[in-house]
């Protein structure tokens, strides 16, 4: 699983409590740049992704697992009208969200996983 994110606290929160429900997560990274490279260069399950990274939109990332069929999701503080169009049926979390909920989502995306991940207690 990879997390691309780039406000510190969000990305560490996300780290431990996916860490915790037994996920292997590669992050967070917190540049655009940085997670194209990590994106075209290994495979992951799932990515979780923010909108805006350090003042650049994430969007070429969301196209690049797009055409891997990597399930992805949006965590954002943006409303859905900033998304472009084309990207309307991904799932969109606002920030600050519910990392109970968070997990279950994210055992939806990716349903046929080796992974079996719980919230931990």
């Amino acid at each position: 699983m990879l997390v691309v994110e780039d406000e510190y606290f969000i990305g560490d929160d996300l780290l431990e409590f996916l860490t915790a429900a037994g996920a292997t997560v590669i992050g967070p990274v917190p540049r655009l740049d940085q997670a194209l490279d990590q994106v075209r260069n290994d495979v992951f399950e799932v990515v979780i992704l923010d909108i805006n990274l350090r003042g650049e939109m994430s969007f070429p990332i969301a196209d690049e697992v797009r055409r891997q069929n990597i399930p992805f999701v949006f965590v954002t503080g943006y409303h859905k009208e900033a998304i472009p169009k084309c990207f309307a049926d991904v799932e969109r979390w606002e920030k600050p969200f519910n990392m109970e909920y968070f997990v279950e989502a994210i055992v939806r995306l990716r349903p046929q996983s080796r992974f079996a991940l719980q919230p931990p207690l």
